[in-house]
């Protein structure tokens, strides 16, 4: 093992940094997306209950099944790993955003409009912070399940740790399989721990006090 990561650490190193990115760049991207859906839809009760069934759906499609749909479409390499994981990432944050900002209480919500703040204020100032613990718990669990589905997603010759392991399966019985393996599983497991640890500092410094 030691000699293996001695031959190849830069390589690991450099598809450490393509997981991570693709990881966060994903979870960025579908943070965006479920803002923007749950704001327009926590306060309809059809359409809440819409994307919350839509999520729980999307929660047991298969990945590597959702990426053989995605090949076609998007063929090989990155476009089809960042639509794979941007997809996923998004059903977590989506229902927690859901949740958030439907449990900011309508007396907080009447008490700002009565001192006149407009709906932009109070989405951004009142509902959207109130909501936010919740919103940032939905984000660290998006990533960490990006995780693994960003290395499912090297079966499309996406970039990330993936490969290893994908390499590491195809050559079950050779010299370096179980290394290809280790190292890829190993690595996946410890960039999720940083990157769950920095969210964690994110969260403590962006809640508002008194949350």
């Amino acid at each position: 093992m030691n000699e293996f990561i001695a031959a190849r650490w830069q390589d690991i190193l450099f598809r450490s940094y393509q997981h991570a990115s693709l990881v966060i760049q994903s979870v960025a991207v579908a943070l965006v997306i479920a803002l923007i859906i749950a704001i327009f839809v926590a306060q309809r009760p059809r359409g809440a209950a819409i994307a919350n069934a839509l999520t729980s759906i999307g929660l047991t499609l298969p990945s590597l099944a959702l990426l053989g749909l995605a090949i076609p479409l998007f063929g090989i390499g990155t476009i089809p790993s960042v639509a794979l994981v941007v997809f996923y990432a998004v059903l977590p944050i989506l229902r927690n955003a859901i949740v958030g900002l439907h449990n900011v209480s309508d007396d907080v919500i009447e008490s700002a409009r009565g001192q006149g703040m407009s709906s932009t204020a109070i989405l951004f100032r009142i509902r959207l912070p109130l909501a936010w613990p919740v919103i940032m718990t939905g984000i660290r669990v998006s990533t960490q399940m990006s995780m693994g589905v960003a290395a499912i997603a090297a079966y499309a010759l996406g970039p990330g740790l993936g490969g290893y392991i994908y390499s590491g399966l195809s050559q079950i019985g050779g010299t370096n399989a179980l290394n290809f393996t280790l190292v890829g599983t190993i690595g996946v497991v410890i960039i999720a721990l940083i990157v769950d640890a920095i969210l964690d500092g994110i969260q403590k410094l962006t809640t508002p006090k008194g949350i």
